[in-house]
Formats: C-alpha cells, sequence, structure tokens
C-alpha cells in the first residue's frame, strides 16, 4: 500500500469537518477556506473545495451571500447554518472519540514493542503454567 495515499485519504475522510469549523469561525469566501487550511496537513485545493461547498450548501450546512469585493468582482461569503453548527458539533464529538480510540488502539499494541512488553501467561513455551500447544497435524493412520 502506497503511504502517501493512504495519508491523503485520511485528510479527506476529515476536510468536510475542517471546512466547517473554518467557516463557523467567521464568515468567509473560499480563498479565504483555503488560506487557513494552508497551515495545517489538510491541504485542499479550489477543485476539491468548491464541490464540497456546493454539497455542504444543498445540505443545509451552510449558506452564503455575495458582498461586493473592495477590488475585483463580488464575492460569494459563506456562513454556518444552525443545523451545520449541529452537524459539526456531532462531527467534532465522533473526531475526538476516534482519536483516542486509534490513540489508545496504537499505544497498547505498539508501545510495548518499544517499552518492553510484560509477558502474559503462554508466551514462554518453558513456563509450567503456559498451556500445552495444540497439535492439529492427523494422526498416522495406524495410531
Amino acid at each position: 500500500m502506497d503511504l502517501e495515499n493512504a495519508k491523503a485519504q485520511m485528510r479527506k475522510g476529515v476536510l468536510e469537518m475542517c471546512v466547517l469549523a473554518v467557516i463557523a469561525g467567521r464568515e468567509t469566501y473560499p480563498p479565504e477556506i483555503i488560506d487557513q487550511l494552508k497551515g495545517t496537513n489538510v491541504l485542499v485545493k479550489e477543485g476539491t473545495l468548491y464541490p464540497l461547498l456546493i454539497r455542504l450548501k444543498n445540505d443545509g450546512l451552510v449558506d452564503y451571500i455575495w458582498r461586493e469585493g473592495v477590488k475585483g468582482p463580488p464575492r460569494k461569503y459563506f456562513t454556518i447554518t444552525e443545523d451545520g453548527k449541529k452537524f459539526l458539533e456531532g462531527l467534532t464529538g465522533s473526531w475526538h472519540e476516534l482519536v483516542q480510540s486509534v490513540n489508545e488502539t496504537i499505544e497498547r499494541n505498539a508501545a510495548p514493542a518499544k517499552k518492553g512488553r510484560k509477558k502474559s501467561k503462554g508466551d514462554d513455551p518453558g513456563d509450567p503454567e503456559a498451556p500445552k500447544p495444540l497439535n492439529i497435524e492427523p494422526l498416522p493412520p495406524d495410531a
């Protein structure tokens, strides 16, 4: 498996939540969203962001208003709706639970190799309390 592809898939999985979080912070337009996410490892391109914003709008999670630009054409500024706030709250709660579960799993299973894992019953075949290994080989026909 390609590590970079796996990392990209993880980032894509949280992109919706991150975009909603940026919009929840204040009314904003797409280039500002991209700038906000640039400092993170959740990189987003316009070709990904605009379809996501349209989907969020169609789902009633964000809304927008056209505002005159100081220099240049009007801009579409996005705000989060009440439904969007509730949805983001639910996503955020799930995210924290997931991160905690993943961290616990990694620490429980990866850390023992580094720190020296406690032996459990059956780890040492010479241990008198170790369960006897099962012989799953077929018996010879004359036995």
